[in-house]
């Protein structure tokens, strides 16, 4: 028998899906419910290797660490990686089959991949007592339901009801709840069960008669107010939490353990990967984490960090462009601290050969590491274990970028060279004794009185984290009615919000397929298809994100 479950949608981009879903899985599994995140689809650069070296989004592996599950590749059974704003890599089932625009991607091989995303919920609803859903960008995206195989069109496939999220710290969260609802087709809205209000502030009892309206207008109800929790740090999906030069995370800086703060630098690389990376520093008391763009930015700080990227070669041009790359070699002569990891960790070698990403051929990196890098068409995912400074180190591995190493002492596959680290590992610095270590050695070199603090465990601040977002589901959302949803579906009789979807040209009804309320039809359960592409489309939920011009395409014939 199939569990139960619910698509958590959102009105917008970064609404609080990810972290709504999260909440509700940690929830439900405190009260003894076996559940399973899922992400039929996700547009990320800041993704994750799961046990089976299988690529997911990051979003992901932190609901299923919320579910206290181990992440598979079922979770989230397509990721989009944009490498530029024409076209992204598609990954299926954890590993990659080619670049793709946005055309392309939503010109039929997006529908092609609805039997494959359905068979990956089937089995999870098959083995879990309930699966939360993550929906993409908005439902209502009116140009690309046809191939919505994310929002509305897997809510109908498994007959999931659907909980609309609405971030009203951002304003107009009631045209936003209205809008989405009345642009949906009369089958979807069946589906549509109602709403919960994220980011809040202030008096609840003030909000209520608009509640009160929204339910009248719509028939609908709202299932909860979630109120605006600061220094969550619960792993992004697709974009930075704070601003560029804004303290990461949200974090309040805890008193320094010793006598001085360390400040780290990040450089603010395009199309940055895992930024994650950095969170473990930022939940050090006393080390101040900032995005940095400028190359005067970083003349006090005490590391500098030079993060992943899905472009090296592009990521290069950019810190030669504004001066960081200068800033970079001459921090290296000095002996101050960098670290460089995956694709920053290519950019400080002597050389990049790239056939495969940017097809630049070859380029001059910074040399300030005893490095060569030749790219592969073969993507490493792995999750490697060894050690480091005299301490023990887990990690992950993304990357296309293979490393000749030609000098400079061992560092986590890769190399140290004065005080200039580099390393292919994410998620090294979640290591708490080796993270510590690392900061002691950034500190002598940095002439910097700090003394990491002995007891930090990023797990259990991990752990904290995930709890207050199941608090505020269970203190702040009616719960019974919740489970009632995830049990037995959208309640009956729900309204029709005119006017409903427009009709699609080329015979597609309101519904956003052919006929008035008709089923999708059915869809081959293989990645076939996925080989050509044309121009880019919306942001919405495809490969390009913005933009309309010609993009070029590559694909890895054999991966299909």
């Amino acid at each position: 028998m199939n569990g139960g479950g619910l698509l958590v949608a959102g009105t917008t981009s970064d609404a609080g899906k990810s972290v709504v879903t999260a909440g509700i899985c940690r929830w439900l599994v405190r009260r003894g419910v076996k559940v399973a995140p899922f992400k039929a689809q996700n547009m990320s650069l800041n993704s994750f290797v799961t046990r089976e070296g299988a690529e997911i989004g990051r979003a992901q592996a932190m609901q299923a660490q919320a579910a206290r599950v181990e992440p598979t590749a079922l979770m989230n059974p397509v990721l989009l990686k944009p490498g530029s704003d024409r076209s992204s890599q598609v990954v299926l089932m954890g590993k990659p089959v080619g670049e793709m625009s946005a055309r392309g991607y939503h010109g039929g091989r997006q529908e092609a991949l609805l039997g494959t995303v359905t068979d990956c919920l089937a089995e999870l609803r098959s083995t879990y007592d309930a699966v939360i859903c993550e929906g993409a960008g908005s439902p209502a995206e009116i140009n690309l339901r046809r191939t919505d195989i994310v929002n509305m069109g897997i809510a109908r496939a498994a007959r999931f009801p659907v909980l609309v999220v609405g971030d009203i710290d951002r304003g107009g969260v009631f045209a936003s709840f209205f809008g989405t609802t009345a642009l949906l087709g009369a089958e979807d809205q069946s589906l549509v069960a109602g709403y919960l209000v994220n980011k809040f502030r202030g008096d609840v009892s003030l909000l209520e008669p608009g509640l009160d309206m929204l339910r009248g207008l719509t028939g609908r109800r709202t299932y909860g107010v979630l109120p605006y929790a600061h220094g969550l740090g619960i792993d992004e999906e697709d974009g930075l939490r704070v601003s560029l030069r804004g303290a990461v995370r949200e974090s309040v800086v805890a008193p320094p353990h010793g006598q001085d703060v360390l400040r780290v630098a990040v450089c603010a690389v395009p199309l940055m990967s895992n930024f994650t990376d950095v969170d473990a520093l930022a939940a050090e008391p006393g080390v101040v984490v900032r995005f940095v763009d400028r190359a005067e930015e970083l003349a006090d700080a005490d590391l500098v960090i030079v993060p992943g990227t899905r472009g090296t070669v592009k990521a290069l041009a950019w810190l030669r462009e504004r001066g960081l790359a200068e800033a970079l070699v001459r921090r290296a002569a000095e002996g101050r601290p960098v670290l460089g990891i995956c694709g920053g960790f290519q950019v400080l070698g002597e050389r990049i050969e790239d056939e495969v990403e940017s097809r630049a051929g070859v380029v001059d990196g910074l040399g300030v590491l005893p490095v060569r890098i030749r790219f592969d068409r073969d993507k490493t995912l792995a999750r490697p274990v060894g050690s480091a400074l005299g301490e023990p180190v887990e990690g992950y591995e993304i990357h296309h970028g293979v490393a000749d190493v030609r000098g400079g002492e061992p560092f986590l596959d890769g190399c140290r060279a004065g005080a200039v680290w580099g390393t292919h590992w994410h998620g090294s610095l979640e290591s708490d004794a080796f993270r510590r270590r690392f900061l002691v050695e950034v500190a002598r070199a940095a002439g910097r009185r700090f003394v990491p603090a002995p007891d930090t465990s990023f797990a259990v601040l991990r752990e904290e984290q995930l709890d207050r977002l199941g608090d505020l589901v269970e203190e702040h959302a009616d719960t019974d009615a919740l489970w009632r949803l995830i049990e037995g579906g959208a309640p009956p009789g729900l309204p029709f919000v005119p006017p409903g979807a427009p009709s699609v040209p080329g015979g597609a009804g309101a519904d956003g397929v052919a006929g008035r309320g008709a089923a999708p039809a059915p869809a081959p359960r293989s990645p076939e298809g996925l080989d050509h592409a044309g121009s880019a489309g919306s942001r919405g939920e495809g490969p390009g994100v913005t933009g309309h011009a010609e993009a070029e395409q590559h694909v890895d014939e054999e991966a299909l």
